[in-house]
């Protein structure tokens, strides 16, 4: 894959920069260590990584779609998250970076709920919004009935003498 201007990162590790999402294998920088962030497509028509935002300590860090990333971050604590194109959490776990290490986490969008996983595939969501496609249809349980309901009401009083 040849650099384009337009990509976040750059061709090769070099001097790597925290908080920058390489499509490669990186060395962290001293005091800091690597999250290696795998996310799928979702079953969404459009992928939910190029719709969401990917933000750790609350700063945006741009990940261009769906794969493996691999990002420089300081030791100590994180507060990693997925959020919507408004800000609203979708997914999110913490994690305690330890200089020099890699910490694994798959985002997973899916059908019914979006979750996190670490390295060992042991759940580590601190919070998984159900998807949109639960969403979609527990408003359709409730907004269906009503409509219909509504037009059965219409209907009987349209006809009542």
């Amino acid at each position: 894959m040849s650099y384009l201007p337009s990509q976040p990162y750059p061709p090769m590790p070099g001097a790597v920069t925290p908080l920058v999402a390489y499509p490669h294998p990186i060395a962290p920088p001293p005091g800091c260590a690597v999250l290696v962030v795998s996310v799928n497509r979702g079953p969404y028509l459009v992928p939910a990584p190029t719709t969401s935002r990917f933000k750790i300590d609350r700063r945006s860090v741009p990940i261009p779609g769906e794969g493996t990333w691999h990002i420089a971050v300081p030791a100590g604590p994180h507060d990693v998250r997925y959020t919507d194109f408004m800000g609203i959490p979708i997914i999110t776990t913490s994690v305690l970076a330890q200089p020099g290490a890699a910490h694994h986490l798959a985002f997973r969008f899916g059908g019914w709920r979006n979750r996190v996983h670490d390295g060992h595939g042991t759940d580590v969501t601190r919070f998984g919004m159900w998807s949109n496609y639960s969403i979609l249809l527990v408003a359709l349980a409730v907004i269906v009935p009503l409509c219909c309901g509504g037009l059965a009401l219409l209907t009987a009083a349209s006809s009542a003498p």
